[in-house]
Formats: C-alpha cells, structure tokens, sequence
C-alpha cells in the first residue's frame, strides 16, 4: 500500500520510469510518507543513513559505483542544509543526484512553525534545476506535478550527470497509507546530442600541425578511464600525456618530473587539449600558466567554459573519448601517409623526465611514515584480488597517487576533506568488489557518522593514517612561525578510532612502527572475512611523514 499523497505517488512512479534504483533515506516524519513509498517500491533499494551530511556523500558514492542517478531523501528544515557540501562536490565532478526533500505547506514558511525555512531555492547553483511539487487538487496540477518530475529527472542525466533538488511539501495528516498501487504516468524520454566528426575537425587539424602537442587529464569518471586510458596508450609514443591517478594509472610522479627540469622553456607546450576534471598537482597548474602563447582546447560533457591554465582558446562540448580515439587514428593515419611531422625532441625530452622520475621513486626507501605504509599498502594491492581505491583529500591522494597502479576515487570537485569517508562507503554498498579508503585522521573523524550504519559489509577496508593532525600544514613555509599553527590550523590530537571501531562493531587493528608494518598485521586486515568493515590505524609521526614524503616530490 502506498501513501494517499498524489504528489508523492506520482514522483515514486517517474523515478523508477526514468531509471532510479537507489535511494538513501534520513529519518524524520514529514518525509515518513515518501520513505515509505520508496521502501514499498520493489524497484528501488533504500539505505537508511541517519547524518544528512554523511547521507549525502553516502548517495555520491552509490552513483559514482552505478553511474546511475542515486535519491538522497531528508525530511524539512535544515536537514536539507546538511546535505549541500555532497550536493557541490557532485556539482563540480558531474555526478547525478536526486536530492528529494519533504516540505511544510507553502502557507507556514517563516510563520514560526517547527522545521520551517524556504527551501525550494535552498541548495542554489549547486543544482541543475529545482522544483517544488504541488499537491493535485485537478488535472492541471496534476499535469504540472508530473512535468516538473520529468524535467528534474532529464536534466540530472543531462550532460554527463548533475545534482538536482525536488522538494515536496506535505501537508497533514501525514500517514495514510491506503492507496494500492502507484498511478501510470507519462515519461518524457530525451536523447543527447549526438556526436559529430564536424565538431572535432579543428582540434585535430589543430593538434597535428603544432610542433609541441600536449594532452592533459584530468579528474574522470570510472567508467571513462579504461576508454580514455586505451586511447591514451595508443598516442603516449608519439604525443606527451600528462595525467594524474585520478584519471589514468601508474602514476607519472609529476611533481618530481616538474622539479628535474633544467629550463622550463624547453618544455612549454603550444598546443593543450585538457580533458577531464581538476589535478591535485598545483605545481602543475603553475606550470602550464606559464605556456602564454599555448592554445588550450577544452573537452568536457557539460560544455562548461574553464580557463584553468589561463590560456583557453577553444571549448568543446562533448566526451573526451571521441576526441582521444579521433587524434589516435589521424596521427596513425598521417604517420602512414608520411604527412605528419612533430618535434621529436620535445617528446623525447618529456619521456626521459617521466623515465628518470620513475627510476628514482622505485629506489628510495622511506623511514617508517606515512609514505611507507602507502607504499607497502599499494605493494600488497598489486597482487590482490581486484578492488576499488578510494582516497580522501589532502595528503591522502598526495600520497597514493605516487604508488597507485589503478584508478583512483576521491572527491576533487571541490577538494574538501568532509565525506570522504562516507562517500567511499556509500560506493562499497552497491560494490561486490573489495573497496578500501585511504584516509587521514582529520577527514575519518570528521566523517566517522559514516561508520553508524548497519548496512556495511565486510568489503569495505579502511586504511586510516593517523599523525594526530592536518599533516599537510607542515609543508607550507613559515606557517611554522605562527603560535596558532598545532592547535588552531592542524587541529592537533591525541584521538584514537579504537574505541570508535568497537562502538560501531567496526573489525580494528593497529600499526605503531617498522617492526609491525613489515609484520603480518596490513595482510590481516586486508584479507579480512569479517561480515563488517575492517580499518586499520597507523600512528605516525607527522614531522617524520613530511620529511619522507619531500623525497617524493
């Protein structure tokens, strides 16, 4: 039986029309009547996750495993506050959410009434589109409450993916479920533009006339990389690809690459075709800031403009794939006809700075430190079972970047540490795959509501990096200079998720020196055959782990 609401009846009926088949749901009773209807619908599988911050990222994460769009439902007031952080980071890495909102009637917003804000504009330019559904009192409004569904659904799917916002207010009595079965309504179908050979003419005419030719990747999906990384292989004899393992796998080491030049001028590209989302390298974005006379053409789903090297000549809207395959077989075809000529010595030069990075990370050996349990972790990963790596932000990616022999996922939309954790737990739901999540002690606490669910299962490994403190602060320069740099800026601690792990039924073990690092502990907790999550906390020193980690870079 389903609820006697129409508005709620007819989005549970569009949601399943147009694909949805996962919803995460936060407790509350104005939305009781819509988390009824999706747990009734035998369509669509919910996760109950009581943190609305934490449920947010939870459904981020289910959608970049799906690449489907995902439902975070919440109940009204703030509660839809809290959701806004996973709502931006999907914004900016173009992942398709559906954030579903119960509401009070129009006609008690800001009178004083409990739970009561304006919400149908609460979540701003974080969301594609926004939509507040009637309650049907005729065939007019029924008609409109459908069409506003529909529209909110196509435009989360439009351009690659997007967060949208469907509010619903309800009014009272809220819980009369009598109504047996969901209405029949009509699903309006889209298509995307289709891809034309006339659109990438330019930028391939472009690219194989200039001397000094560079692609640049990225933050991409995983469903994108093993196409682009294809491509990639096919042009990297020929052409200079600069990536990060947010994109593509092994790790080119970029940072150290970019320190070894001798004179920077020898390697400015003239021509940039930047694909994909943000780099965690700043060094990098400097770098190509200084190729002033570069043309950059940009590709992306979304068609959106960025001049992030401030060079931008020309933007394309479309998937970087296409562009990929459409230069890879137009240099092999010049190649073939002897037509076409590039500077070998600028891509010769770019190959022994790759070589020579490469070579020296494999020859050092770090002090025990962070930088050596990432290594030792990702030594271990390269002869597991296969698996899903998940980083958080800050020194977490810095550091498995330098070692990662595939993919990596991490929130770098907009690079904030909060639901990194939860995130990497949403996406081990709907994972049958080992999913493991590299993560500082800052990020894991700040998120540890990602742990309070029972719905986690044993394939889901964290490996927590505890220098009891914002470790990253201790590489910028003369920050060390400052009173307030421990206690106020790296938040400095003495925190342990031991008894955090025991409160949350969480499998625990601990790494405190060489001796056990080298010992048989990370193998045990990687191979757990726990039916829960098992984390594995290492101390460190944090003075130590920046040290170490410099010899990287």
């Amino acid at each position: 039986m389903y609820s006697n609401k129409a508005n709620i009846n007819i989005l549970t009926t569009l949601l399943v029309e147009h694909g949805v088949s996962h919803a995460v749901i936060c407790p509350g009773s104005r939305n009781a009547p819509i988390a009824h209807n999706l747990n009734t619908c035998p369509e669509i599988e919910c996760f109950p996750v009581t943190d609305e911050r934490s449920a947010g990222f939870y459904a981020l994460g289910i959608a970049q495993y799906t690449g489907q769009p995902t439902a975070v439902c919440v109940t009204s007031g703030t509660a839809l506050l809290n959701v806004l952080p996973a709502v931006a980071e999907a914004y900016y890495q173009h992942v398709p959410i559906i954030v579903i909102s119960a509401d009070r009637p129009l006609a008690w917003i800001d009178q004083q009434d409990g739970q009561t804000i304006p919400q149908t504009d609460a979540l701003g330019k974080f969301v594609r589109k926004a939509v507040s559904l009637p309650e049907p009192h005729d065939e007019t409004e029924h008609w409109l409450c459908n069409r506003l569904v529909n529209e909110a659904l196509i435009a989360c799917k439009k351009s690659g993916g997007t967060p949208v916002h469907i509010n619903v207010p309800i009014s009272e009595p809220l819980f009369d479920f009598s109504i047996e079965a969901l209405p029949t309504e009509r699903a309006f179908q889209f298509s995307e533009s289709t891809e034309s050979a006339e659109c990438y003419r330019d930028i391939e005419e472009e690219f194989l006339k200039s001397q000094r030719p560079m692609i640049v990747i990225g933050q991409i999906n995983r469903f994108e990389a093993a196409y682009i990384s294809e491509c990639v292989d096919r042009l990297r004899d020929k052409v200079t690809v600069i990536y990060e393992s947010l994109s593509i796998a092994p790790a080119l080491h970029i940072d150290r690459v970019l320190g070894a030049m001798e004179s920077e001028d020898d390697y400015l590209p003239d021509t940039i075709l930047y694909i994909g989302g943000t780099l965690v390298s700043k060094r990098l974005k400097q770098f190509l800031r200084h190729a002033t006379n570069a043309k950059t053409w940009i590709v992306n789903r979304s068609g959106n403009i960025y001049d992030t090297f401030l060079n931008l000549y020309h933007a394309i809207e479309g998937r970087p794939g296409y562009i990929l395959d459409n230069i890879s077989t137009a240099i092999r075809r010049k190649i073939e006809s002897g037509d076409f000529v590039l500077s070998h010595e600028f891509h010769a030069r770019w190959q022994q700075l790759f070589a020579n990075a490469v070579h020296q990370t494999q020859l050092l050996t770090p002090e025990y430190s962070q930088i050596a349990v990432v290594k030792e972790f990702c030594k271990r990963l390269s002869v597991a079972e296969p698996y899903h790596l998940h980083a958080a932000n800050s020194m977490s990616v810095r550091l498995v970047d330098v070692f990662a022999e595939e993919y990596i996922s991490c929130n770098r939309g907009t690079n904030g540490i909060e639901g990194s954790l939860s995130t990497a737990a949403g996406f081990s739901l709907t994972a049958i795959l080992p999913t493991y999540c590299v993560i500082g002690d800052l990020s894991f606490f700040y998120d540890s509501n990602a742990l309070w669910n029972q719905n986690l299962h044993g394939n889901f490994h964290i490996l927590l990096l505890n220098n009891g403190g914002g470790g990253i602060f201790n590489k910028f320069p003369g920050l060390q200079d400052s009173p307030a740099r421990e206690s106020l800026v790296m938040a400095s601690h003495h925190t342990s998720a031991e008894g955090l792990c025991q409160s949350y039924h969480i499998e625990y073990h601990a790494i405190h020196n060489l001796s056990e690092l080298n010992g048989t502990t990370m193998q045990e907790w990687m191979s757990s055959d726990s039916d829960r999550p098992s984390l594995l906390e290492v101390f460190t020193d944090a003075e130590t782990d920046t040290r170490e980690f410099a010899k990287y870079i």
